[in-house]
This record gives C-alpha cells, structure tokens and sequence, in this order.
C-alpha cells in the first residue's frame, strides 16, 4: 500500500537522522532497506516488490553509495590504523609509570640502540604535548584513511614519525621523542589536495584555517616542550607535502 513521503528516518545503529530515499545510513554504513523505495506519479511511497530469481539471470545488485572523499573500498569501513596508533601512544604513557624514559628513547646519538626510535614515536613526557599530538593523528590520520586507506597512514607515520626522528638524532637536535612528525605528515598530506585546488581558483571542502591553526601548534611545540624536535616536525612537513602532491594526482573517489 502507498504511504505518504517521510522528511527523514532515524538510523538505528547511529541515530542520524537521513533521506528516507537512500538504502544505507551515509554516516555509519548501516543498511536501511534491501533496495530504495519506489516512488509514483503522486509523490508517494511504496516498497519494490522482490523479483524471484534476479540475481540468477545476471542481474547484479545495486552498487554501494559513493561519497566524496571516501574511497570505495572503505565505504563503512573503521579507520583501525588511526585507533591503533593511537591506543599505542596511550598504552606507553601508562607504560612510563613502571619503566624508566631512558629505557625506551634515543637519549643522545642515532647510534645507541637505533630500534628505539620505535618506541621512542609513541612515547611522550607532557601531556599537553601528546594532547596535541594525538588529536592532529586523529582528525587528519581518519581522514586520510577514509581517502585513501590504512597502507597511507601507516607509510606517513613511519616516514614522518620515525624518520623524523632519526633525522633529529642523526642531527643531534636530541633529546627528541613523541609524533609530532608523524603528526605533521598526516596533517600536511590531506590539507595538499584542498590547498592545490584552492590556489588554483577551485572549491574544496576541508577546512584549511582550522588546519593552519592545528599545524602552527603541533609545529611550535619544540618552543615550550624540550623533547619535541624542531627536526622532525619540519621533517614530517616535507614528507607530508610530497606525499600529500603525488595523493592529489589521484581522480576524487
């Protein structure tokens, strides 16, 4: 029987409120309906009947969704290499209760127990410090992630994050601990898309300013926190923007 058209209904996983026309919730990828409703001469709206046997004449179902800057194949999908980096950043602050710093940072040269600059990435001795951090991995680590999947996040933070490191112990601008580089790439290869598209003249979606602002932080921590290292934050920057112009390249998902 025909209905009269809703404004909205509500998800039941995420609470959203969405077109009553869609057959996914676009915010959590929860599905809605089997297929959309069909929609008469009059306006309203009835349910599809299912046609027996579709699928076995070749009819393929509908195709998911797309939304602008997420990419197909992790449409729904959780950004888990963002959680996970971050869990470890938290997981060694409340490591550092029991163990000493010294025992899991480069403390002065590259050449004493090189293999702690993996540890050294998630360790941080102020908290205001990983504060920072952490929320610049989190927004712009999601978002890229959303983009362009997790291999991305996981390159950047290790190129920005660790190789920012070395290049700071290696540079002797020691001592030097915590994701600020890594921090600095992932913000720096999501904003290089927008910031091309806007010195080009065309529309873009991200907030550029707010962006700005978040990288002035996390960059001048060096200037009130000593183990933050004006190095790798400058390291991550370049890392990032390189990357960053190379993701650009890429058609829009």
């Amino acid at each position: 029987m025909a209905t009269g058209p809703d404004l909205f209904v509500v998800c039941k996983t995420c609470g959203s409120e969405v077109s009553p026309y869609i057959t996914e919730c676009p915010y959590c990828g929860t599905r809605l309906r089997k297929r959309a409703p069909k929609i008469e001469r009059d306006g309203t709206v009835s349910e599809r009947r299912t046609r027996r046997g579709s699928r076995r004449r070749g009819r393929s179902p509908a195709a998911a969704p797309r939304i602008p800057g997420i990419a197909p194949g992790v449409y729904g999908a959780k950004p888990w290499a963002t959680v996970v980096l971050i869990a470890l950043s938290c997981f060694m602050w409340i490591t550092l209760a029991w163990v000493p710093l010294g025992d899991l940072v480069i403390v002065t040269t590259l050449s004493e127990q090189p293999l702690r600059l993996i540890s050294s990435v998630f360790v941080y001795g102020n908290g205001w410090y990983e504060f920072a951090v952490l929320i610049a991995i989190g927004i712009y680590g999601w978002r890229l992630e959303l983009r362009h999947g997790l291999w991305v996040v996981l390159a950047l933070f290790i190129a920005g994050g660790v190789g920012g490191l070395a290049v700071a112990a290696a540079a002797d601008d020691v001592p030097a601990f915590g994701a600020n580089g890594a921090a600095l790439a992932l913000l720096s290869a999501w904003a290089m898309r927008d910031a091309l598209v806007a010195r080009a003249g065309g529309d873009y979606d991200g907030d550029l300013l707010g962006t700005a602002v978040i990288s002035a932080v996390v960059f001048l921590m060096p200037a009130v926190v000593p183990e933050a290292s004006w190095v790798a934050g400058g390291v991550g920057i370049l890392v990032g923007a390189l990357a960053g112009t190379m993701l650009a390249r890429l058609p829009e998902t």
